[in-house]
């Protein structure tokens, strides 16, 4: 196949040259061998910026929404786990509530600084919740626990003070 094209173009060679090219197609070729003017879209520089700027948003939105991701769960997990201690600490509170008030109506005690002392603790609470609520965090859920068992000391320690006052008024019935 070479042979007869090569042949073809030796017999019509006169054919060829008889024509020559405009003007501006030889000044055309010449400023794209002097790399004069390469448009900028041909550039592969651009492509590859273009390209690396694009891994690089890409990139970026994925690691984002998988750090989303497991923020959300890590969030819901610690209001679950709340929950849970939320739970059991208020059922051990109303029972040791029930305890003193039971108490205090027999002996007829009033103890308005531990009240005192407990309505400021539950409103701190409600604070604490609220913002587990909009910002859960392990923070905030320790100060949480926190508020629950100093409440829980403070009934305690309400309930002892009951019973030695008890001890004391049956010992003296008993000695009278």
């Amino acid at each position: 196949m070479k042979d007869s094209l090569k042949d073809f173009v030796d017999q019509h060679r006169e054919g060829f040259d008889d024509r020559l090219p405009r003007e501006t197609s030889w000044r055309k070729i010449e400023d794209n061998l002097a790399g004069r003017s390469v448009p900028l879209w041909n550039s592969v520089h651009v492509w590859r910026v273009a390209a690396i700027l694009l891994f690089g948003a890409t990139s970026y939105l994925f690691l984002s929404q998988k750090y989303i991701k497991s923020n959300r769960t890590e969030e819901a997990q610690l209001q679950g786990e709340f929950v849970d201690l939320e739970s059991f600490y208020s059922i051990q509170l109303l029972e040791k509530k029930e305890l003193i008030t039971r108490f205090q109506s027999e002996t007829e005690l009033n103890e308005d600084e531990v009240t005192q002392n407990l309505q400021k603790l539950e409103a701190m609470y409600q604070v604490l919740k609220m913002e587990m609520q909009n910002r859960p965090s392990q923070d905030v859920k320790d100060a949480l626990v926190l508020n629950l068992l100093v409440r829980m000391d403070l009934l305690n320690q309400q309930l002892k003070k009951l019973d030695k006052r008890d001890e004391n008024n049956k010992v003296e019935t008993s000695n009278s």
